[in-house]
């Protein structure tokens, strides 16, 4: 009799720690819902983000209390019962993340750790020391380091051996491991021993840690006119990285004037949605670039461009292939449905939903799927993706060695050859081999095309 009585307390226990539980859940619900004209404090995804605000709405229907009796019950067999023990603390918030994990593959509990990295993903900020690293026979290479880091102010270099970290040798460590520890709060110290050819002997240095600003946008001139930028995935900055970006590549060209860009977006896993309408804003004049719905009329948004194109209407081919994704597919298909792009390459991943950062207010946080984001003509994406307009493969270029013929140039006595001024032609141009790339040769391939037919 005592037993069953204990365990009906047990049980009404369970079912009290439970039900406080959700209480605390809805009351952080309503603390999170906001008047739609003031700002809403908000956290940041780099999967796919926009701002929520929640309305005031009646919370859902009364509470299902056999499953909850349920869950007491599951709850409780498993911290009597399991073969070790477990925190209260650690099965309700494993509960929690079982809530999300069976919505959908997007959908997420992120607890302190993962959501600091989110964070960090998405700002593209960090602390450390700025080096990009590779692995070399055991040993960790630097290829590069950052221009203006605690790296490059000590004057480490491209090509240099880390061989200890703290006086801790790191031969067999993996790459990932070794940036982890180069990482860490700003002001603190690290020591790094140095191989470099040349020097006698090992190189000490003694770094402190600053933050460090990684952007995901490259460029450069493949050939004089014709100009590429590639982003890596779409942070806090990306949009203003990219218009910067277009204005120096627009400053470097005054010799041979801009003719036409590459755009790609290869393995581009996405990122921040207003980071992306601001990169495809930048290349059209005004206009829809995306639309939100969902079940929250907060999450039903039309984001639009900012009149003005930046390249003033010339060609663009746009590169995507499966791993482009989410924020990336944002940028595609806009620039495809306003007909201001050619795409190619392969179908994107398709990934047509938006999900919102809901911060817990104790440094944990629920990434939430609240909307599917649409095209300016109405296509969903989801599941889909976004077809090419032109469908290229990933295929090796290998040029036939064609025989030797005898030209003009030849024959003895040839007249040389001149130019309307009368000068000797000089065909010699910094053009890059793209031999490497196939789909990028296209690209190039195809932006020539559009300047010939006058489309530039």
């Amino acid at each position: 009799m005592l037993r069953i009585l204990l365990r009906r307390i047990v049980t009404g226990l369970g079912l009290l720690t439970l039900s406080l539980t959700i209480a605390f859940c809805y009351s952080v619900l309503a603390l999170a819902e906001t008047d739609p004209n003031e700002p809403a404090e908000t956290s940041i995804d780099p999967t796919n983000t926009v701002i929520l605000v929640a309305e005031e709405s009646a919370v859902a229907s009364r509470l299902p209390l056999r499953e909850l009796r349920l869950f007491t019950q599951v709850f409780e067999q498993i911290r009597l019962g399991y073969v070790e023990e477990v925190a209260d603390t650690q099965l309700l918030e494993n509960a929690i993340a079982g809530l999300l994990l069976e919505l959908d593959p997007h959908s997420a509990y992120l607890n302190q750790e993962d959501y600091g990295e989110l964070e960090e993903h998405a700002s593209g900020k960090y602390g450390g020391l700025g080096l990009r690293v590779g692995g070399k026979n055991g040993v960790i290479n630097v290829i590069s380091p950052i221009d203006d880091t605690p790296a490059a102010n000590a004057g480490i270099e491209a090509g240099d051996l880390i061989i200890e970290m703290n006086g801790a040798p790191v031969r067999g460590m993996g790459v990932q491991k070794a940036i982890d520890k180069m990482r860490g709060e700003k002001g603190t110290s690290i020591n790094l021993t140095i191989y470099r050819e040349g020097e006698e002997g090992p190189l000490e240095f003694t770094l402190v840690r600053d933050i460090i600003r990684a952007s995901a946008v490259r460029s450069r001139v493949l050939e004089p006119g014709y100009a590429y930028v590639r982003v890596s995935h779409f942070q806090e900055t990306s949009g203003a990285d990219f218009i910067v970006a277009i204005e120096k590549l627009k400053s470097d060209s005054i010799k041979d004037p801009l003719k036409g860009l590459v755009l790609d977006l290869r393995n581009n896993p996405g990122g921040l949605v207003p980071a992306s309408v601001e990169m495809a804003g930048a290349l059209l004049d005004g206009g829809t670039v995306v639309y939100t719905e969902g079940r929250l009329p907060s999450a039903n948004r039309i984001l639009e461009a900012e009149p003005g194109d930046l390249l003033e209407g010339l060609p663009i081919v746009v590169l995507i292939n499966g791993g482009s994704a989410s924020a990336s597919e944002i940028v595609a298909g806009a620039l495809q449905d306003r007909n201001r792009a050619a795409i190619i390459g392969t179908q994107s991943f398709g990934k047509g939903s938006v999900q919102t950062v809901i911060p817990l207010g104790d440094g944990r946080a629920v990434k939430l799927t609240t909307a599917r984001y649409f095209t300016p003509n109405g296509r969903s994406i989801q599941a889909e993706g976004i077809a090419p307009d032109l469908v290229i493969n990933r295929a090796e270029i290998k040029p036939y060695s064609l025989r030797k013929t005898t030209r003009e140039a030849d024959l003895d006595g040839h007249l040389e050859t001149v130019n309307e001024d009368g000068e000797d032609e000089d065909s010699a141009t910094d053009i890059e081999d793209l031999s490497g790339d196939n789909q990028l040769y296209e690209a190039v391939n195809l932006l020539k095309g559009f300047h010939l037919l006058g489309r530039g």
